[in-house]
């Protein structure tokens, strides 16, 4: 089938199915409207392109629109407060983006004049900006032939081409079949269109056969086989770490908080002060209070679970001076992290703050 696919059909075909087909998606100019001469924004889709790395569509929508109407522009963000734009990402995960969004936006800001570099190579400079990004926002919002490859593409070229090299060892194979079919004419619509046969068509179970484009010259359709691909390598278990957090407040009704070190998970965010997450016995408490123990949340991150026991004391007299304090006013539990506001769920739950 490898030998029998015509590229440039293939792509014909895909792209008039994507005309008709298109998500609509608060980061994405429809294909009439870029057909008429509206120009995607790069700030836009390098926004979305980084929300959505190991994240939903679903869930990025509504940080998207929160973001771009808080910061319309590269230089907003970028003037903006770090523990502001951390507290706004709160809930997304994967918190290094959060911190490689202001990183990038002072970049382009500083050097680059608040205008996003037009090539591969360039943007492949900035922070958080990786192989996949790059070629997302070149082709996308600059319509250059670039291949891009996410996990929807790799789910439709290796049942295209029934590649039988399992993931994530496939990924090069992939990503050079992949760029065998895009095509020089519309590349930014036609990678957009890839990313929605994946994912609304050629989904993970149950693929849709019946009405998909490329069926015709589809190796796995073929075969009867689809569903068998792509093959995956047997993942490896998560192992579960184990930790202390300390939900406290001071006689005064202040929320006593810490910024965790930029480095590291949850870096540069606000939570609770606690021990490292590898922990399983209770140490003393960090400083003096009524302190209660509450109980577990548990968390799962990329590489590990964590059971995080929670002690909570609503009488602290002398927190450290490395603390944060924050009365009512000043306090929102929805700018922690998931891990954090569970902790702190789980306290307010207890205790009578």
């Amino acid at each position: 089938m490898r030998d029998e696919m015509k590229h440039e059909d293939a792509a014909t075909a895909l792209l008039d199915w994507y005309d008709t087909h298109a998500r609509v998606l608060p980061w994405r100019v429809s294909p009439a409207d870029r057909a008429a001469g509206v120009a995607p924004d790069p700030y836009r889709v390098w926004m979305s392109e980084i929300m959505l790395q190991q994240t939903t569509v679903a869930a990025v929508k509504s940080y998207f629109e929160r973001f771009t109407a808080l910061w319309p522009s590269v230089t907003d963000l970028a003037n903006a407060e770090d523990e502001r734009v951390m507290g706004e990402w709160a809930g997304l995960g994967y918190y290094a983006r959060a911190r490689n969004l202001l990183k990038c936006a002072r970049v382009i800001r500083d050097e680059f004049d608040g205008v996003f570099p037009r090539t591969r190579i360039a943007l492949q400079s900035l922070p958080g900006v990786g192989p996949y990004t790059s070629a997302a926002i070149a082709s996308i919002a600059f319509d250059l032939p670039e291949t891009v490859v996410d996990g929807n593409v790799e789910r439709v070229v290796s049942r295209l081409f029934r590649v039988e090299t399992p993931l994530p060892t496939a990924k090069p194979e992939l990503t050079e079949l992949a760029e065998t079919l895009t095509p020089i004419a519309r590349p930014g619509d036609y990678a957009q269109a890839m990313m929605d046969l994946g994912a609304t068509i050629c989904t993970p179970k149950s693929p849709a056969c019946g009405i998909c484009p490329l069926s015709y010259v589809c190796a796995a359709r073929h075969a009867g086989d689809q569903a068998r691909f792509p093959l995956k390598s047997p993942k490896k278990p998560k192992p579960t770490r184990h930790g202390h957090a300390y939900v406290g407040r001071t006689e005064a009704g202040e929320w006593i908080l810490e910024k965790r070190p930029e480095k590291g998970l949850l870096g540069g965010m606000m939570g609770w002060p606690g021990t490292e997450w590898q922990e399983a016995h209770p140490p003393a408490p960090p400083f003096p209070g009524d302190w209660q123990d509450l109980g577990e949340v548990r968390h799962t991150f990329t590489h590990f679970h964590l059971i995080l026991t929670v002690h909570a004391a609503t009488h602290v007299t002398k927190p450290p001076e490395t603390c944060v304090l924050k009365g009512n006013n000043a306090f929102q539990a929805s700018d922690l992290p998931t891990v954090m506001r569970k902790a702190f769920d789980l306290a307010l739950s207890n205790l009578e703050y």
